[in-house]
């Protein structure tokens, strides 16, 4: 197949945790991914107080020569920091096949240009740090890029960017300048606003069956920047006068009071530099929301815990499962100095979102290309899934989806529900076809996993284009 012409530059951005750690021997500190997920992770967490930062680190580096070495290449998590994500070398070598893209290989003499940069970054530090690294390299591979041959001059950068990735690149574009050089900015189910399931992780930390490792991790989550900056930027906490923002709160246990704060702040930054008049030129931004997946949207504290809620204000609005619908976009996207193009609403999972196959037919477009038209059958004739998947469940537990049908589909309640789980290591899948309920409800329950990292698969049967993805990560005995 020939590929696709693209003269820009293109920029792809893992979100948290998808950034390969090393030290300054080059020792691996993150690395971590796959089907010996779980078994890396117990030596992992013997060493992870060795990630924490210390108090009042700021948008600085703490000078303990940890530094980025890579994209993360297959599903991996970290407990009580964030869902599992699917790594990107699956999205790099798509770009790489059906575009005139090339990324960077280690035969290449020093200074070979290349227009698909991986852009890994620290992902424990703060997004306005890690978007000044961002700066300093596109600056330098524009420039080579467009030194490369007189038709690529007037190359400018697209970004790529999944989950926390695009609210670096946002802060780029937004308050560094980068603006003046950005064709584009796509995100894959970045928080914008915010996202309740990080506060509910600082919060009520890491707890029943995952051992001591919980407690560690807890700990190393609090001391991240980055971290505060995915808190919700909207009014998220019921009270007694109604839903309230962070900012408001007092004696909610957890996070960093001072890192808040400055999360706060952070999101203010991009409001403000965003609605700023007198830009020269405009960029613009494509979100992609992933939608009808059940998401923690708001959450009440008792007890010593925070209790999430699909619902915000009586209403379940859904989101990817991580990310809520309603902050997948900038709260101001209409007021902002770019172009906010409508966004892309997939039924798919956070942390699949860069492999779903319609955000690629998507990524023609957003690339200067028309979509193929060989693709089968269109968002009319598609059936939505609402899936809801343990991301992590205790060794011994049976494994549990339920799926639904909203109602607005013909024969909602007549499917014929498949699901699919695969150990991440690949091996013999297990499947079934998912108990009707009745009213467009599907169950089904699988027997215990072995410990390990696996993926979910549902689908209506004859109807591929309907397919969910859900990862999982399931402990192993005496964790």
């Amino acid at each position: 197949m020939n590929r696709a012409p693209v003269h820009d530059l293109v920029v792809v951005l893992p979100g948290i945790m998808g950034t390969r750690l090393a030290n300054a021997d080059g020792g691996a500190v993150w690395d971590v991914s796959g089907g010996a997920l779980w078994r890396a992770l117990r030596t992992f967490s013997r060493s992870v107080k060795g990630l924490r930062l210390p108090p009042d680190i700021g948008d600085d580096h703490p000078g303990d020569g940890i530094r980025p070495v890579g994209v993360m290449p297959d599903l991996h998590v970290i407990p009580g920091i964030w869902h599992p994500i699917d790594g990107y070398d699956s999205l790099l070598r798509w770009l790489e096949q059906t575009f005139t893209l090339r990324s960077r290989q280690p035969s290449d003499p020093p200074g070979t240009p290349a227009n698909l940069i991986e852009y890994g970054y620290d992902w424990r530090l703060s997004c306005r740090y890690n978007a000044q690294r961002l700066k300093e390299r596109v600056t330098e591979e524009l420039e080579r890029w467009q030194a490369s041959a007189p038709e690529r001059r007037d190359a400018r950068v697209v970004f790529i960017c999944h989950s926390m990735g695009g609210l670096v690149a946002r802060f780029y574009v937004e308050c560094l300048g980068g603006h003046e050089i950005t064709r584009r900015l796509i995100t894959l189910g970045t928080p914008h606003r915010g996202s309740l399931n990080a506060l509910t992780h600082l919060v009520n930390g890491l707890r029943k069956g995952w051992g001591p490792f919980g407690a560690n991790v807890t700990d190393l989550a609090r001391s991240l920047p980055s971290m505060h900056q995915l808190l919700p930027d909207y009014a998220c906490v019921s009270t007694p006068e109604g839903l309230t923002h962070l900012r408001d709160l007092t004696g909610l246990p957890g996070p960093d009071e001072k890192l808040l704060a400055d999360a706060g702040r952070f999101h203010e930054e991009l409001r403000r530099a965003a609605e700023a008049p007198g830009r020269d030129s405009r960029t613009d931004l494509v979100a992609v929301v992933g939608v009808r997946q059940p998401t923690a949207t708001t959450a009440v504290y008792s007890g010593g815990l925070l209790v999430p809620s699909w619902e915000i204000d009586g209403v379940e609005e859904g989101g990817d499962g991580t990310v809520p619908r309603l902050s997948a976009r900038p709260a101001n996207a209409a007021g902002t100095g770019h172009l906010v193009g409508t966004s892309f609403s997939p039924n798919e999972h956070h942390g699949s979102l860069q492999h779903n196959r319609g955000v690629r037919d998507e990524l023609w477009r957003w690339l200067e290309h028309e979509p193929p038209f060989h693709r089968g059958e269109d968002d009319e004739n598609s059936l939505p899934l609402a899936v809801l998947a343990p991301p992590l469940l205790a060794h011994g537990e049976p494994y549990e989806v339920s799926v639904t049908v909203p109602d607005e589909v013909r024969g909602h309640d007549e499917l014929l529900v498949v699901a699919e789980l695969r150990a991440a290591e690949g091996g013999s899948e297990l499947s079934c076809s998912l108990r009707n309920l009745g009213g467009g409800r599907y169950r089904g329950v699988f027997p215990p996993p072995q410990g390990g990292a696996y993926r979910l698969a549902v689908w209506v049967e004859g109807h591929m284009e309907s397919k969910v993805t859900a990862l999982t990560l399931v402990g192993e005995p005496g964790e």
